[in-house]
């Protein structure tokens, strides 16, 4: 029996992310999911809890220790984590299996859990204080994913096998013909809507949508996403900006497809990275005009179908220059949005795996 013991970044969400759409898809594998352990004071979730038939989520006890954390308690942290997830192994029967990590931190297991071969599906660009950990977790790795070209030249000088696996998007979500106006969208103002999808916090740079905002009052922005005090704080005052909250996500397709422009901002923990977020995918599963503003130093992703600005008068420019764009590009976005779904990209997965004799 195929089986994979995931070390996750993040906790199992109601909105998945890329792990969770990867290994979703990965079938004829059963699944060990390992999610952190709790921010302090939140709850422990119930332990052993069936997400899918062949995916079971497990909450880690302890937070794991971070870089330059190396006292004897941190160390009882890792040890309590690694003598848990032995535990659940021993519990479901999991013997050597393909241990699928997600971060650098994870390279603290590598000398502690038994594993048949390690994959390291780095999907972000990490602080330098990450570096000796993911050098190792690289090295070490049967298989390296890496979300852009620019994660594969980071991680080239320590392992020959890496493949570029972008992030992807569910295309079939956005193909229902009717579409319903969500209650928060209805009503609104302004002579065109345009629309970002993801968490308002104060990690990303609003400067180019405040001066667009101020620049074209007849404009409405819609926020579609949790919002954090700091950042709305940055944002208060500005009529024509309109934060909506968490969106159910079997609703996203109904909140992007009631805007005429999608875009995407830079944010400031992850300076110079290349990847192309999961919401970008889904913007262009819609076929809409999209515009993102970036770091200079960094290529575009793709050409063409996502345009591309570096400050806000630029992101004015490329936003009105979207709004009037040639007919024949949304059917281009919605093609490469079918090119790019998650089944594609997990097939992929699966190949490389059967072909390295991990699978």
């Amino acid at each position: 029996m195929k089986q994979i013991l995931c070390l996750a970044h993040a906790p199992w969400r109601a909105r998945p992310d890329r792990t969770q759409q990867l290994l979703t898809r990965l079938g004829d594998a059963q699944i060990l999911f390992f999610e952190p352990a709790p921010k302090k004071g939140a709850p422990m979730p119930e332990q052993g809890r069936r997400v899918r038939a062949h995916i079971t989520v497990y909450t880690l006890p302890a937070p794991l220790p971070y870089p330059q954390e190396t006292s004897v308690l941190q160390r009882r942290r890792l040890d309590r984590s690694a003598d848990f997830i032995q535990q659940v192994m021993e519990k479901h029967h999991f013997r050597e299996p393909v241990l699928w990590c997600t971060s650098p931190i994870h390279a603290q297991f590598l000398d502690t859990l038994a594993y048949r071969g390690l994959v390291y599906d780095c999907s972000r660009f990490w602080g330098e204080e990450f570096l000796d950990w993911e050098s190792d977790l690289t090295r070490n790795a049967e298989v390296v994913f890496a979300a852009s070209f620019g994660l594969v030249k980071r991680l080239s000088p320590c392992n020959d096998n890496i493949a570029l696996l972008p992030n992807g998007v569910n295309p079939v979500l956005f193909q229902q013909k009717q579409r319903s106006i969500p209650p928060a969208l209805t009503g609104l103002p302004g002579q065109r809507v345009l629309g970002r999808l993801g968490s308002v916090t104060g990690q990303v740079d609003w400067e180019p949508l405040l001066y667009l905002a101020r620049h074209r009052p007849e404009w409405t922005f819609v926020l579609m996403g949790r919002v954090t005090k700091p950042a709305a704080e940055q944002l208060r005052g500005q009529d024509n900006i309109v934060l909506t909250g968490a969106v159910n996500p079997l609703d996203v397709p109904d909140y992007l497809y009631r805007c005429d422009l999608l875009f995407d901002l830079v944010r400031f923990d992850r300076p110079g990275s290349d990847v192309v977020p999961g919401r970008v995918y889904e913007y262009l599963a819609t076929g809409r005009p999209i515009v993102t503003v970036v770091d200079p130093n960094v290529p575009d992703a793709i050409p063409e179908l996502v345009t591309t600005a570096y400050d806000g008068p630029g992101f004015l420019r490329r936003c009105k220059a979207a709004l009037g764009e040639a007919p024949s590009l949304p059917r281009r976005r919605r093609a490469l949005a079918r090119q790019s779904s998650w089944t594609n990209r997990a097939a992929q997965v699966s190949n490389i795996l059967e072909a390295t004799g991990l699978f």
